[in-house]
């Protein structure tokens, strides 16, 4: 049995959560800046201008890039021959990100509950946890810092069968001009589908943590992740809604077996922020 110590996860989760608020990553930066070059609408050139200029001012003043500084989900992946010593891997996890708001001076922007109160827990915790058991002695960490503009435009329902692929093309461009700028485009589209209604949604947020540009390994996937970007590209919204051809920088889609007798689909958006890494124990 492997020992990871707590103090290793929580140190390493603290200096990544202030990583993904402070840094663009070269994949993050490089669309960003293709978008600049390539779009042709004045407003929504300059919206792009500004939030290339803003990742710029970010990185080198070590200032969070948004006043939304998220909320952490992690999706874990811990071995069965491992385990975090002197404490659990949640208490760990929880620990850097409370570590990371104190010394990265990021907003608190968690409520206790969600309905009545709303106290803030003055620390940004609790995280969202994902965990998986996987074989093996190590520990793999996928983080997002969450805002919320794009997550409150984000839904999950069950298509029938019947509807099919142009079911899922026409409720993923409905959610975007739905969100129209509030999701502070250009969005990331994660699109999950199939499994059970809860599971629909967490296929489309563990996607928004995949690489820029990565492509389903599935060819038929692959080709709707192009042929769906494509589509809510052409609802012109574009960059932070005032116009242009970029309204999305990219889309990705998760699946997983479900029932013959639905089509489970979640659409969650993650903003032009983009902000996500892993760490790997």
């Amino acid at each position: 049995m492997r020992n990871i110590p707590f103090a290793d996860v929580a140190i390493r989760v603290a200096a990544a959560i202030e990583q993904v608020n402070f840094d663009t990553s070269a994949p993050v930066m490089n669309r960003l800046v293709q978008i600049l070059e390539t779009e042709a609408s004045p407003g929504g050139h300059l919206a792009m201008a500004d939030i290339v200029e803003n990742r710029e001012i970010a990185a080198a003043e070590r200032v969070p890039m948004c006043q939304d500084t998220g909320m952490v989900v992690v999706f874990a992946e811990l071995g069965e021959d491992a385990r975090v010593s002197d404490g659990s891997l949640r208490d760990a996890v929880t620990e850097g990100v409370r570590q990371a708001g104190r010394h990265g001076h990021l907003r608190n922007s968690v409520v206790r509950e969600p309905l009545f109160e709303r106290l803030n827990t003055g620390d940004n915790t609790p995280p969202i946890i994902h965990l998986d058991l996987v074989p093996g002695d190590g520990l793999r960490l996928r983080l997002i810092a969450k805002g919320f503009g794009a997550e409150n435009m984000s839904w999950a329902r069950v298509l029938t069968p019947g509807e099919g692929v142009e079911g899922v093309k026409r409720e993923v461009v409905r959610c975007v001009e739905a969100a129209g700028p509030n999701a502070c485009p250009p969005v990331v589209v994660g699109l999950g589908l199939g499994g059970t209604l809860e599971v629909a949604a967490l296929l489309a947020k563990r996607a928004l943590v995949r690489e820029m540009g990565s492509r389903n390994p599935d060819t038929r996937y692959a080709a709707l992740e192009d042929e769906i970007l494509r589509l809510v590209n052409a609802t012109g919204i574009g960059p932070q809604g005032w116009g242009g051809a970029n309204t999305a920088m990219d889309v990705r889609i998760e699946y997983a077996p479900t029932h013959i007798a639905g089509l489970p689909i979640a659409v969650n958006l993650d903003c032009h922020l983009q902000r996500h890494t892993e760490i790997v124990f």
